[in-house]
């Protein structure tokens, strides 16, 4: 089983007798069901549905972990207290853990110290797990890099790296395929928007795999083309396979129209992730 180090992840404490219900009624996903051992996929989101921060959550002997991008870790901290008010909880970054993911390769677990916390990353079983641990605790046998191909290889996009914050919705970023987004638990921040995207099938843009056929894998950003129509911009990729945010109702277009897909030159091969359950245009697109 391979451990990366993740050193661009950090970790957010929330604690305090109020945590949990402070938690449920700011987050996409529902805290009160969340299970020790876990970490949920979840986000805190602008009051027009847009995903601010995503992170994921577990349990934590005094709180919660928010396990979020490292870069936006004070921000986090920040516009969490603006919502505290007279909730009796504190959040703060704790910059005494590291954070690790670990998968399946072999069947083998890794030796870690005693003190690392293990819990399973919630999005897909294929994950793995995700790893807490004080600083010198282990050393990791694979890449940051080996993780993400991983993650990219299972068509799981990341905040910051397949979508720019404040700009995505929750559907466009897939957090209702990954177990992010709890349609039944009440209220949020955003949560109007989001449920309308829901109950009105109105989200018309998805993150989806991508297969570089023909050449390097382009950088961040770059536009995905059908001909004249302009379908999206790519995100992070690792050797021939990449993600990219793509407006499905044109990529339909292009495929009636028989036109190919193209991002900076490369042809790229579109399908959608096996655990998605969305509409597809067309399975003639199916990545690779």
């Amino acid at each position: 089983m391979p451990i990366a180090l993740l050193p661009d992840r950090a970790v957010v404490a929330v604690s305090g007798p109020d945590a949990l219900p402070f938690l449920q009624g700011i987050l996409t996903c529902n805290v009160e069901t969340l299970p020790e051992g876990e970490a949920r996929l979840g986000a805190l989101l602008t009051p027009q549905g847009k995903i601010q921060f995503d992170f994921l959550v577990s349990r934590a002997q005094d709180g919660f972990r928010l396990d979020v991008a490292a870069e936006r870790a004070a921000d986090l901290v920040k516009r969490l207290g603006l919502y505290r008010l007279r909730a009796k909880v504190t959040v703060a970054a704790d910059p005494t853990l590291g954070v690790a993911a670990a998968w399946a390769k072999d069947g083998t677990m890794a030796e870690t110290a005693a003190e690392t916390v293990w819990v399973r990353d919630g999005r897909l079983p294929a994950l793995g797990e995700r790893l807490y641990f004080a600083e010198g605790a282990f050393s990791a046998d694979a890449t940051e890099e080996a993780y993400h191909a991983h993650r990219i290889g299972l068509g799981v996009p990341e905040g910051g790296r397949d979508f720019a914050f404040s700009d995505a919705f929750p559907h466009e970023a897939l957090m209702d395929q990954l177990g992010g987004v709890d349609f039944k638990k009440g209220c949020y921040v955003g949560q109007e928007v989001v449920s309308r995207m829901q109950h009105r099938g109105t989200a018309r843009t998805r993150i989806l795999p991508v297969v570089y056929r023909d050449g390097p894998a382009p950088a961040p950003g770059t536009e995905v083309t059908a001909g004249a129509r302009s379908l999206g911009v790519t995100g992070s990729a690792a050797g021939e396979r990449g993600l990219a945010t793509i407006r499905l109702d044109r990529l339909g277009d292009a495929l009636a129209a028989g036109e190919p897909v193209r991002a900076g030159g490369t042809v790229a091969g579109l399908g959608k992730p096996d655990f998605a359950s969305f509409a597809f245009p067309s399975d003639t697109a199916a990545a690779g």
